[in-house]
């Protein structure tokens, strides 16, 4: 039972995540794709926007393939949680309901990925996990990677602009706001 429980954690959240990475790429599943993601991006004060888009998008798409598969645990939901984080950060402001566009849903990916990432895959899956040695590297590198990214959303100041391009840079971030 555990394993089955294992792999349908890792396929319902990493197929998920994955297609959202696809989103902000490539503009799948009905997405902004990357130029409406950069912008969004940028809006929210997070530079430069593509880089930054760049980096959510092949982490969520690369850690949802990952996971859903169970391939080289647990770089997948490493990628997924530090993701998360990020996106439960931009979405703080608005509190924790998601109705009001808050952090509910990252912040429950985030503890998905979490679980996933101290149970490890299961029996489950395609391929071996990763050596240990390796795992702490990657864990490392990732938990950097993930508190520059929060560090720059958090101190970044959105760009002044005048009220029209304000009124068309507020429609843009909301059709690309990341997950």
């Amino acid at each position: 039972m555990r394993n089955i429980a294992l792999f349908v954690s890792r396929t319902v959240l990493g197929s998920y995540i994955a297609v959202h990475g696809a989103q902000k790429l490539f503009g799948s599943f009905d997405g902004p794709g990357l130029e409406a993601t950069s912008k969004g991006f940028e809006a929210m004060g997070m530079r430069p926007g593509r880089v930054m888009a760049t980096m959510a998008g092949a982490s969520e798409l690369g850690g949802g393939v990952l996971t859903a598969t169970g391939i080289a645990d647990p770089l997948g939901p490493l990628a997924i949680a530090g993701t998360m984080v990020v996106a439960s950060a931009v979405h703080r402001k608005q509190g924790p309901m998601m109705q009001k566009g808050g952090f509910e849903l990252p912040l429950t990916n985030f503890a998905l990925a979490v679980g996933l990432l101290v149970s490890g895959p299961g029996d489950l899956r395609i391929g071996p996990r990763l050596p240990k040695s390796l795992t702490r590297a990657a864990a490392v590198g990732g938990a950097i990677l993930a508190a520059g990214a929060l560090t720059q959303l958090l101190t970044a100041k959105p760009p002044v602009v005048d009220s029209d391009e304000k009124q068309s840079a507020s429609s843009e971030a909301e059709d690309s706001v990341p997950s």
